[in-house]
């Protein structure tokens, strides 16, 4: 079928499910005493969390995507999918072509917790260099919910932009998205542009109502979406940094000494995601190289993985196992993983991961190819935009990565790259992929 065809018959798919997803109703939801002030008054939850699917969900991707349950098309040799994963919600796909090869009630629209955090990192992120200062006023850490993750943020004292992303990525620290939202004009500005950058990714199931992930009414996210916000996000040389740092050093509050003189103290930060930090019960996962974890009342226990075996790039997302045991999403999240690699080329997609709007997949690839690419940004054409805004690209210092030396693009998209065509409109490549884990 010529590329121009399948666009064709792409976009009519991805307006018909806009319109479709456009229709429905967020699912009601608790919410906790001290939801996030910027909280619409109109939102009015019910008393618990509903345990069923909704009947009618988005399209976005493909037809099955739509559906409840399991979705997979299993081929000669594929290994069936695990027995006992237990959330409400997950997905499999291959983050350079974008397919999903497996999934369960992708589009269930539910609490999202820090994982939205990818979201606030991928909108805010490429707006400040990482070399800024930025000195802390009280006001800035105002409204931050009760019971909140916190890095631990001093008033009046200063931070470089680096240490606060330090402090969002791995101990999700919701002081430190309110000082980086109160540098982009507050958390309703901030609030503001990240629910445009979701329309833009055409994360059509989330609405955005807290930078951090903190529960609030109203507001929702999905599997399906998480996945698109990682995929965006990988695609920043710094995000890849930051989601796969396991332990940096963070600054701490200056004092005085006997001398006379002032000196600042600091400490050891260790990520929060288990798969690439390990804990008492789990070993880091081999390959594993972020992105993002997450915890609340409402939401329960999410989280979004990005790992490579062999040449084969995979993004999980896992929300909320029925299941409580603990680190029990993290274990979900692994077998899925297993499962990933075991059937790579063994099984049919079941529906694609759709690019941002205004990106053109059926251009040649070409010099866009950068870990600074910011897709969704700009309006050029090509496999990713460029943002106009400046990134941060420089190694961190003081923290320790989980991940080493670049990979650059894998084998398959390279052969398309020296063979001069882009034959399937649907694959939009990672720049810079992905780094080994030591």
């Amino acid at each position: 079928m010529p590329a121009s065809k399948k666009t064709i018959q792409r976009s009519f798919l991805i307006a018909s499910a806009t319109l479709l997803t456009l229709s429905f109703t967020a699912p009601v939801f608790a919410v906790t005493a001290d939801a996030s002030p910027t909280a619409s008054p109109s939102a009015s939850p019910s008393a618990t969390p509903s345990a069923t699917p909704p009947a009618t969900m988005s399209s976005l991707g493909g037809e099955r995507l739509g559906r409840p349950g399991n979705q997979v098309n299993l081929g000669g040799g594929a290994p069936v999918l695990p027995a006992d994963i237990t959330a409400r919600s997950w997905i499999v796909a291959d983050a350079e072509s974008g397919d999903v090869l497996a999934a369960h009630n992708a589009h269930w629209r539910l609490p999202p917790a820090s994982t939205l955090k990818m979201l606030f990192a991928d909108t805010v992120l490429p707006k400040f260099p990482r070399t800024t200062s930025y000195k802390v006023a009280p006001s800035d850490l105002a409204g931050i919910g009760a019971g909140s993750s916190v890095v631990g943020i001093k008033e009046n004292e200063t931070y470089t932009v680096h240490d606060l992303w330090l402090g969002v990525f791995l101990k999700s620290g919701n002081d430190a998205v309110h000082v980086l939202s109160s540098m982009n004009g507050g958390v309703r500005e901030t609030v503001k542009d990240m629910q445009a950058h979701a329309d833009d990714l055409q994360a059509l199931d989330t609405h955005v109502v807290s930078p951090d992930g903190y529960d609030a009414g109203g507001q929702v996210s999905s599997a399906y979406d998480l996945t698109l916000f990682a995929r965006s996000g990988l695609q920043k040389k710094d995000f890849r940094e930051y989601c796969s740092t396991v332990r940096a050093t963070f600054p701490g509050t200056t004092a005085g000494n006997k001398k006379g003189t002032s000196a600042r103290a600091s400490s050891e930060i260790r990520n929060t995601n288990r798969l690439l930090s390990g804990d008492s019960d789990i070993t880091p996962y081999q390959g594993i190289a972020g992105v993002k974890n997450g915890n609340t009342t409402n939401a329960g226990a999410t989280f979004t993985g990005v790992a490579e075996r062999g040449g084969k790039v995979l993004l999980v997302t896992v929300m909320n196992p029925e299941k409580k045991e603990h680190n029990e999403v993290y274990k979900e999240a692994a077998q899925l993983l297993d499962w990933g690699f075991q059937s790579a080329g063994k099984v049919e997609p079941v529906g694609e991961l759709v690019a941002p709007k205004g990106v053109d997949t059926t251009a040649q690839p070409g010099a866009n190819a950068s870990g600074g690419a910011s897709p969704g940004t700009g309006s050029g054409t090509g496999t990713a935009h460029t943002s106009t805004k400046p990134v941060a690209a420089s190694t961190a210092k003081g923290g320790s990565t989980g991940i080493g030396v670049a990979l650059g693009l894998t084998g398959g998209f390279v052969a398309l790259l020296a063979a001069g065509v882009f034959l399937v409109n649907r694959r939009w490549p990672l720049p810079d992929l992905m780094r080994r884990r030591r």
